[in-house]
């Protein structure tokens, strides 16, 4: 049991000794020199040196970027999505930070006023089991997480606005996502109902899922896991449906798959809903049941019912089957069997039949797993001529009869008779099985099935979504109380908005064992009910961790509100988001939340829209910008398969690693890093052993962002090196400011070429920067021009020279900000910083060439190739003059007479026909 002095938890600073931060790396992590066992080579710059020196400075006196004080400056908001306090910096975190950073530092540089936040998604199931595993209490657990993840942040040089730092343990936070909750309650899209939950029946406990193992047993006790029904909380995201669903069209600047998954996961069908009478004389109302094939109607030889279903008990079960239906779903109650429940085609029969309301047979029923009761009407049609998951249940379960084939392909389509040794599942053709509807085509019979069913009265059309209402009750302690207190005589009574936070009691004690930690804080749950002033008991379940991460993006605008969870002019003036960058494994639910929260606070009034805003509709992000994972490398041992250690293989030669026990060469692949393989990295020490900004560059330069990164040091000797070319080119230049630019007609021959090639890179950049998000190709685009610079022949003392690689120095910075400064001081002689100046512009006219090499076809076959001066190339005479006095067309032209010229590609392609 923990006791703490304070009832608020609040983000105090607690200094960590070197011990304390060491303990919190992950073990087993591969150290760069443990990646190439080779001796540590002397660097091309003193990357640490550099660091330390800017570093200083930077916290002595932060650069504020051009605009950034003015208010008419345009807004940009960056966001990368805030991390799980765990206490170590992964690479994945280094890959997803650097891209957000890269991307703000870029658009201050552009003249934007950025909002560049961060903080920590605070709340969880982790710190709670650190808490029982370690004796320490979740908080400080969390905080110290906190301290040691911001240091390491710090190591890679990013560029923070820590004054707008938000925990969501924090009570200064909780208090208005507990704020939320309530308006949500009131606006009647908050509710309880009984929903199925894990439990553990040795330790008398709600488990999360992945606190269950993949043979359903307990993680703790070892416990078969039941299925048990509580009363949970739920918010009514299905309210939103169609709009979460239609709006996906509007995000123009999200991946393609990732709203192809939001559009599966809400699942719009529109089908059919009919009425099957029971048989017997039964009383019950008649079982409604849903469908999206009304065409297959009349090939429904059963139904299926969920376990959940009220049909599903003694009362309405006939007694000679009630017994084994109830041990069948009792069964089905163990989570091993129900981890795949909806792949199961195992049922049970009820002993019961209902009326086909065309055909007036009598059909059994069954109950079986894989029907939700959630979904529909918690009842389907088995057809299982038409349906591959139908068909399996009928012969796992034999039911009788015959398989009905109702539709089938034309015989022009199959050009001969059907099979049916398998189901039919696509649309095509009635049989004489249909009765009346017989010769229709699926798309007909099925309106004519429904119109005659809505006229007798058992039919109707329907439209139902996959998309189910959001549980959001956790019985854990470390989360934010649901402000919800329980009268005997009041019933449920919200907790007044005055008396916010209802606060996490931080003395409690952890077991795992019992069920929710707060049931048995007596002191905090017992409480006066804030409507009629009786006793009464506090709400113990606390909030899905999705609720905190749902709405921070908005309290970023305006993070010190005490009276709102922010103002609606700062969060109008902010949102939506213009780009958010973050792991596609939140491609569903975190998003989904997310944007169920923004467009119920639009509706309520809490932030308004300009007509412009894009996407608009209470969307929250514009760009979706989902980046890869980054692997690491694997050694397997290629007779054992077993995962080798970095110390069990020497690989002083990259090339060409061999395992020291034996001398033979490992199999390598890249895979997800991870302890069991010995392929993570640490990135303390691979910035340790190579410096921030080599890092940087390495790991946007390696792939595009979207794409998976396999992370191999050996390479970031490159960007060292190119670096410490930048570095010599900016010395070479007598430090000045500004030079001024002679006119275009009055440079040399290789000052314009080299004038031209500075204004295609900005070009390039700037559009990979602001467009494309392709950071490897600006890099290369970047390497490139200070090869061309370098190569030149210019004289450093020259103003195209100067602008080249003021130009080179500032498109730099944002990729590789330490040694960007470094170079700006050094080229500039100003104490300014690099983010200080304006992003270079382009000029359209120093990107037209003198000349151009056009390819010459004869009679529409190419032949060669020609520099033909730009002031030429819509001259036909004065190319044919060119193509003629050149050796290569002496010999293709001969004496021949030219009938006609074709100049195509704006003179990059010319025909002759001879």
């Amino acid at each position: 049991m923990w006791r703490c002095q304070a009832q608020g938890l609040r983000l105090a600073r607690h200094p960590l000794t070197a011990a304390a931060a060491h303990s919190q790396r992950i073990v087993s992590c591969r150290s760069a020199s443990t990646l190439t066992n080779a001796p540590q080579k002397k660097l091309p710059l003193d990357f640490a040196a550099i660091e330390q020196k800017w570093k200083a400075r930077w916290k002595e006196c932060p650069p504020l970027a051009p605009h950034a004080n003015d208010t008419k400056a345009p807004n940009f908001y960056v966001l990368s999505m805030f991390p799980y306090p765990s206490g170590m910096l992964h690479m994945g975190h280094v890959r997803v930070y650097t891209i957000s950073d890269t991307v703000q530092r870029f658009r201050r540089m552009c003249g934007y006023n950025v909002l560049h936040p961060m903080g920590w998604d605070a709340f969880g199931l982790p710190a709670e089991n650190a808490a029982i595993e370690r004796g320490i209490h979740p908080a400080e657990w969390t905080l110290k997480n906190i301290e040691i993840m911001k240091g390491q942040m710090d190591m890679v040089a990013l560029d923070f606005d820590w004054s707008r730092e938000v925990a969501t343990c924090d009570p200064s936070y909780y208090r208005w996502t507990q704020y939320l909750f309530l308006e949500i309650y009131k606006a009647g899209l908050a509710y309880q109902k009984e929903a199925v939950v894990n439990w553990d029946p040795v330790d008398q406990t709600v488990l999360a899922n992945e606190q269950v193992d993949p043979e359903g047993r307990s993680w703790r006790s070892g416990a078969v896991v039941e299925k048990k029904k509580l009363k949970q909380w739920f918010f009514k995201v299905t309210e939103f449906s169609e709009d979460l669903l239609k709006d996906i069209d509007r995000l123009e600047h999200w991946p393609e798959r990732v709203k192809q998954m939001q559009r599966h996961w809400i699942g719009k069908s529109k089908g059919a809903e009919f009425e099957f009478k029971w048989a017997k004389d039964n009383t019950m109302a008649p079982l409604q049941v849903f469908t999206s094939r009304p065409d297959t109607l009349f090939g429904v030889q059963y139904l299926v019912v969920s376990p959940e279903h009220e049909l599903v008990n003694r009362n309405t079960l006939p007694a000679e089957h009630a017994e084994r239906v109830l041990n069948f779903v009792k069964d089905l109650e163990k989570a091993r069997n129900l981890e795949n429940a909806e792949e199961s085609k195992e049922g049970v029969f009820t002993g019961l039949h209902v009326i086909h309301p065309f055909t007036h047979e009598e059909v059994p029923v069954y109950v079986a797993p894989y029907v939700l009761s959630d979904y529909g009407t918690g009842a389907v049609m088995g057809v299982p001529a038409h349906d591959k998951r139908d068909f399996e249940f009928f012969h796992v379960n034999k039911v009788a009869g015959e398989l009905k084939y109702v539709v089938e392909p034309s015989i022009k389509e199959v050009g001969a008779q059907p099979d049916h040794s398998a189901p039919f599942t696509a649309q095509g053709v009635l049989t004489s099985l249909s009765g009346p509807y017989a010769g229709m085509k699926s798309k007909q019979a099925g309106k004519a099935i429904l119109k005659d069913a809505l006229e007798g009265g058992f039919g109707r059309s329907v439209t139902k979504y996959r998309l189910r209402d959001w549980l959001l009750s956790r019985q854990r302690y470390w989360g934010a109380p649901i402000p919800i207190v329980h009268c005997p005589t009041c019933n449920v009574v919200p907790v007044p908005q005055d008396q916010l936070p209802v606060h996490l009691p931080l003395d409690v004690e952890l077991t795992g064992k019992g069920g929710s930690p707060l049931s048995r804080a007596e002191d905090w749950v017992n409480c006066k009910c804030p409507k009629c002033n009786g006793p009464a008991k506090r709400e113990t379940d606390t909030m899905d961790t999705f609720v905190d991460s749902s709405w921070y993006f908005m309290r970023y605008t305006d993070p010190h509100n005490t009276s709102l969870p922010f103002s609606p002019e700062k969060a109008s003036d902010r949102l939506p988001v213009d780009i958010y960058i973050g792991g596609v494994e939140h491609a569903i639910l975190h998003l989904l939340y997310s944007r169920f929260f923004s467009k119920f606070l639009l509706r309520q009034g809490a932030y308004s829209e300009s007509p412009d805003t894009k996407p608009g509709n209470g969307e929250p992000f514009n760009m979706l910008l989902t980046q890869g994972m980054v692997h690491g490398q694997t050694f397997k041992d290629p007779q054992t398969q077993r995962f080798l250690k970095p110390e069990e293989v020497d690989t002083s030669n990259p090339t060409q690693p061999v395992m020291i026990a034996t001398g033979e060469t490992p199999q390598i692949s890249y895979e997800k890093m991870s302890k069991s393989k010995y392929n993570g990295v640490d990135p303390q020490a691979v910035v340790e052993a190579h410096g921030v900004d080599p890092v940087r560059l390495h790991m946007l330069y390696k792939a595009p962002p979207s794409e998976v990164l396999e992370w191999d040091d050996t390479s970031i000797i490159g960007m060292q090196r190119w670096l410490a070319k930048v570095h010599k080119l900016a010395s070479a230049v007598t430090p000045r400011c500004d030079v001024t630019l002679p006119a275009l007609d009055k440079m040399t021959k290789t000052e314009r070429d080299v004038y031209r090639e500075a204004n295609a890179t900005i070009k390039q950049v700037t559009e990979a920067m602001s467009t494309t998000y392709s950071f490897n190709t600006a890099i290369a685009d970047l390497i490139k021009l200070s090869n061309f610079v370098s190569s030149s022949g210019l004289a450093p003392s020259s103003p195209v020279y100067h602008h080249a690689v003021r130009s080179l120095v500032t498109m730099m910075s944002p990729v590789a900000p330490i040694v960007g400064e470094e170079c700006w001081e050094i080229f500039s002689g100003s104490k300014q910083s690099v983010f200080q100046q304006a992003w270079p512009t382009w000029e359209e006219k120093a990107l037209e060439k003198d000349t151009l090499t056009c390819v010459i076809q004869v009679n529409g076959k190419t032949k060669f190739s020609l520099d033909v001066p730009a002031t030429l190339l819509q001259e036909e005479k004065a190319i044919e003059t060119l193509a003629r006095e050149s050796p290569q067309g002496q010999k293709w032209f001969g004496d021949k007479t030219v009938r006609r010229v074709i100049i195509a590609k704006k003179g990059e392609l010319v025909n002759f026909v001879l």
